[in-house]
């Protein structure tokens, strides 16, 4: 590559860390605690995902219009495979892709989970749950692990747990929101189990029920969190503290939610910068 193109790419890595950098998220993707080498190529990870996901959410438009907005992107990733690159983005992508020897798969597994989102927003029990997660969520972690070389089985059924939880933690925190898009990331069988109906949650119309229903998938995610954290012990340097810190920022979004008594279906809770104060104190 000559010296010019490697500036022209090396804007756009830029551009990338830019948008990640703007984007609430939980814990911020591009850290202090990353290391600097990944950095951009994490942050051009990120605005893959984050412009997929906006294919399916975000606008006024149609779910056949939302699907083929996808379609079309995964037509560009599919072509940036065989090195055809449809812009700078996608020629950065591939750049990131061949230093790590990263598998496309967990690229197009994300691709099937915003499809799911616009196509299908209920789930009858916790398994269709655990493997919308396991396209959703968990690739971004074997991504991450894959950029760190770390391609070890045990790190990665443990990250898939973290992952997981973070996704399940998600789906907690924005309730409201989800609702809102007649979304429920809620296996339907569980709220039959707690005396529930569809409309009853969608209406908090019992809510004694919903904040009991909460509890549950709270604790249970909180376990996954527990198990996950036997990853830290393989992970090494800046990295494990990365990982380390994303954990505690999922479980202090549930603790949030155990403060505010299950009721995040009233207000959506958030990180302060209290909150990430002592998540970086607790890390360190």
């Amino acid at each position: 590559m000559r010296q010019n193109d490697e500036h022209i790419l090396e804007n756009e890595y830029n551009k990338s860390l830019g948008i990640a950098k703007n984007h609430y998220e939980n814990f911020p993707i591009v850290s202090m605690f990353l290391p600097k080498k990944l950095r951009k190529h994490v942050a051009t990870i990120y605005r893959f995902a984050r412009t997929a996901d906006d294919f399916a959410d975000e606008g006024d438009i149609s779910p056949s219009d939302r699907l083929k907005l996808l379609a079309d992107y995964e037509e560009k990733f599919s072509k940036c495979m065989n090195n055809e690159f449809s812009d700078l983005f996608f020629e950065t992508l591939k750049n990131t892709i061949d230093t790590f020897n990263l598998s496309s798969e967990n690229f197009t597994k994300l691709l099937s989970a915003f499809r799911q989102d616009v196509s299908n927003s209920r789930f009858e029990n916790f398994d269709e749950i655990i493997n919308y997660c396991s396209r959703s969520a968990d690739p971004v972690g074997r991504i991450m692990l894959e950029l760190s070389d770390n391609r070890n089985s045990d790190a990665i059924y443990y990250s898939d747990k973290i992952c997981s939880a973070l996704q399940l933690t998600n789906f907690y925190q924005d309730i409201t929101i989800d609702t809102k898009k007649n979304r429920i990331y809620i296996p339907l069988e569980e709220l039959i189990s707690f005396g529930l109906s569809e409309n009853d949650f969608k209406m908090n119309s019992n809510q004694a029920k919903i904040k009991e229903l909460i509890k549950f998938q709270v604790e249970r995610a909180f376990e996954m969190f527990a198990e996950g954290r036997q990853i830290l012990p393989m992970l090494k340097g800046l990295f494990r503290l990365q990982i380390s810190a994303i954990i505690s920022g999922g479980e202090t979004i549930l603790n949030s939610i155990r403060n505010i008594d299950y009721e995040s279906f009233r207000s959506r809770p958030k990180l302060t910068k209290v909150d990430y104060i002592r998540i970086l104190i607790k890390v360190i």
